[in-house]
């Protein structure tokens, strides 16, 4: 009997000189595959380069499982002069490899599975830093080579970026979705159906929103935004690999932060924090009550999670006040519409 698997894919990718994998790209991810698929998959190394051959057995063992989506990936990837390569994951395991991390990545941005779904323990361990060019990923080393090679043919290589992670409209571009500059969102980033980022907005691996909503500001690694919720341009929302320690952050629905504001605690639902106002764990906040009167000083981390609040700053004394939130971010359903 075969025991169930937790994700699979026959992916296509890069190498460098020495065969070492830079990136990969899966079609068509496969979160809790069926026992006939895991059967007809086999059991891949998940790192090694598939031959032709193997990719037309592995075509056949698929089509003859009535596994037809996966069957066609690998009739592709045989026709391909690319790398190949096939995943098996049996558990939730912290990723060993290029292929397998990208895997995770893609699970993510496919809407699979949501962040904080899936371990990636290591992960920065595992990737290696790229160059991003018009020609493709290219190891850092190799990329002098490349540059002269595209001069001496009157072409001039263009480098995007050099980083660990892709763009993630190169690999996946889910439905429903607008992106301005789409070089601000990482793959690994989960977008809902509805989410709109704007030119200035920044969506990291491993975070996202659940949709639909307005993003001008920055969602960092680990960081979730609820359903219509609204980040007001130049805002930023503290990640827990830059400064926010083992506190997730997240931002509830119907929120709305602030151009220039930012959050190093998660909010409740239908919270308010203003225009250039930094809320950090420790920040000291006066509690007002219905009628305005001072209720008590508290640091903002215990009013972490808490729903209906308006954070603000008391333009009189300097200090940070907060109050019940009696309105509710709506978004303009219009400028929202993405069909």
């Amino acid at each position: 009997m075969n025991h169930a698997a937790y994700a699979l894919g026959l992916g296509l990718g890069t190498q460098n000189s020495s065969g070492e994998w830079l990136e990969v790209f899966f079609p068509h991810p496969v979160l809790s595959p069926s026992s006939e698929l895991v059967a007809a998959f086999g059991a891949p190394d998940n790192t090694g380069t598939l031959s032709r051959e193997q990719l037309l057995a592995l075509e056949a063992a698929l089509a003859a499982a009535g596994q037809t989506e996966q069957a066609q990936i690998a009739a592709h990837l045989a026709s391909s002069q690319a790398p190949a390569v096939a995943v098996l994951l049996q558990e939730d395991a912290a990723p060993g490899s290029v292929p397998e991390a990208y895997l995770k990545l893609h699970l993510l941005s496919h809407r699979r599975v949501k962040p904080h779904g899936t371990n990636l323990q290591g992960l920065f361990a595992i990737l290696p830093n790229v160059a991003w060019t018009s020609e493709g990923a290219i190891d850092i080393s190799e990329l002098p080579a490349r540059q002269l090679a595209a001069r001496l043919r009157g072409d001039t290589l263009e480098v995007s970026c050099v980083d660990k992670f892709p763009k993630m409209t190169n690999y996946v571009v889910p439905t429903g979705v607008r992106i301005a500059h789409t070089a601000r969102v990482r793959l690994g980033a989960y977008l809902g159906e509805g989410t709109t980022i704007m030119h200035e907005g920044f969506v990291n691996f491993n975070a996202g929103t659940d949709g639909p909503g307005m993003i001008e500001g920055r969602i960092s690694a680990g960081v979730t935004v609820g359903s219509g919720s609204d980040l007001g341009g130049g805002c930023s929302t503290m990640g827990t690999l830059s400064g926010g320690g083992n506190i997730i952050i997240s931002v509830g629905r119907e929120c709305l932060i602030g151009a220039n504001a930012g959050i190093g605690i998660p909010l409740g639902d239908r919270c308010t924090v203003e225009a250039g106002l930094f809320v950090t764990a420790g920040t000291k906040v006066v509690v007002l009550d219905a009628d305005g009167h001072a209720v008590e000083t508290l640091k903002a981390r215990e009013l972490a999670g808490k729903s209906g609040l308006l954070f603000r700053r008391n333009s009189a004394t300097g200090a940070v006040e907060c109050l019940t939130n009696r309105t509710a971010v709506e978004l303009n359903a219009e400028l929202h519409a993405h069909n």
